[in-house]
């Protein structure tokens, strides 16, 4: 575990701006010392690295927290995304450069010698428009836009209260976790479980529950906090609940 103190010292990242991506839901410590100082796992630097990439490909914070939080994020697809983001913003840099060294060595010789409306290494709008249709597979969903809608109007304490219901709620699929998946009980779990997301966050259909169910047996940050809660093996024996709940 590393003290925000430490982060900021690896990532370059101000003390003062990892304080407010945890006041805005964006980056959370996974513990916090006894005397209320943050603590960030492994996976939370993880999540840090993501949203620096988002950062320097220039989205703007509430599209991150919203990108970041959506049910569909898929942290393997948004780093491929990135990946071909900074390629392209490293060819119009180069783009750039070469001009510029080529009025270095030329003067307006050099502007001359090409096209004279040859501006072209100026345009953004290829990297323009694929950061758009980039944002807009997260965006672009009723669910997202619930999400983001409701996050909106919550204050920071609600989000905490939130939180600690949902934790809640996998305490209680830990306690069942040495009963059978298709138990009649742990399958009331996963209805109010998929009831709660409806209410809180957005609607949680049977396909993008089933989807949350692989994300929390996944490994990483859901895995480790869902059997944190309800104990070893939590996460995995919701996924299999869930499995059988969305079969029906």
């Amino acid at each position: 575990m590393m003290t925000v103190k430490q982060v900021s010292e690896l990532t370059g990242v101000s003390i003062r701006t990892l304080r407010y991506y945890d006041s805005i839901g964006l980056l959370k410590p996974s513990e916090h010392t006894d005397a209320g100082y943050r603590l960030y796992d492994d996976t939370d630097l993880e999540k840090l690295q993501q949203i620096m990439l988002f950062r320097e490909l220039e989205f703007p914070l509430k599209d991150i927290v919203g990108i970041i939080n959506s049910p569909d994020f898929d942290r393997e697809k948004a780093l491929e995304q990135q990946i071909e983001l900074l390629e392209l913003k490293r060819q119009h840099l180069d783009d750039l450069i070469t001009f510029a060294r080529g009025i270095k060595l030329l003067g307006v010789n050099y502007i001359m010698n090409k096209s004279r409306n040859d501006f072209s290494v100026f345009d953004k709008s290829k990297l323009e428009d694929y950061t758009r249709r980039a944002k807009e597979q997260w965006e672009n969903t009723s669910e997202y836009k619930e999400y983001v809608d409701k996050a909106s109007r919550r204050t920071e304490k609600e989000d905490e209260r939130l939180a600690q219901l949902t934790m809640e709620l996998f305490t209680q699929f830990g306690a069942m976790r040495d009963r059978d998946p298709s138990d009649g009980e742990v399958q009331e779990q996963v209805k109010k479980l998929q009831k709660f997301f409806c209410e809180n966050f957005y609607n949680c259909t049977n396909e993008i529950l089933s989807g949350l169910g692989k994300m929390y047996a996944g490994g990483g940050e859901f895995t480790e906090n869902i059997d944190k809660a309800g104990g070893a093996g939590t996460a995995e024996f919701v996924n299999r609940a869930i499995e059988v709940y969305c079969g029906k």
